[in-house]
């Protein structure tokens, strides 16, 4: 069950149970495709782009990546960008983790 932020309510009539109006997606298959890009001084970044779910699991996916191959990485405008060019290892752990990858871009 998801945390309401509701403290308090007069209504008498009032389900914290029931207010929970939207239904939780299951996120465990992903079609997710990961880039690579080429930033200022020739530095190449790995892109992963396709998540559609909370913002949260993005963050989460982001930082299990990061401590899994030991690099640096970051989640901006829905696309999580990893250091160095990883992109087979990416696409096997995203794989291995069940969700649909592909390399995309060159």
């Amino acid at each position: 069950m998801a945390k309401s932020n509701i403290v308090f309510s007069t209504d008498p009539d009032f389900n914290d149970k029931n207010s929970d109006s939207f239904e939780q997606k299951n996120f465990s298959k992903q079609d997710l495709r990961v880039h690579l890009d080429r930033r200022k001084g020739g530095k190449i970044v790995t892109l992963i782009r396709g998540f559609n779910g909370a913002h949260m699991d993005l963050i989460e996916m982001c930082s299990s990546m990061k401590k899994k191959f030991s690099i640096g990485g970051t989640v901006k405008h829905g696309t999580i960008l990893l250091q160095g060019d990883c992109r087979d290892k990416v696409i096997d752990f995203l794989k291995s983790d069940g969700h649909i990858a592909k390399p995309a871009g060159g």
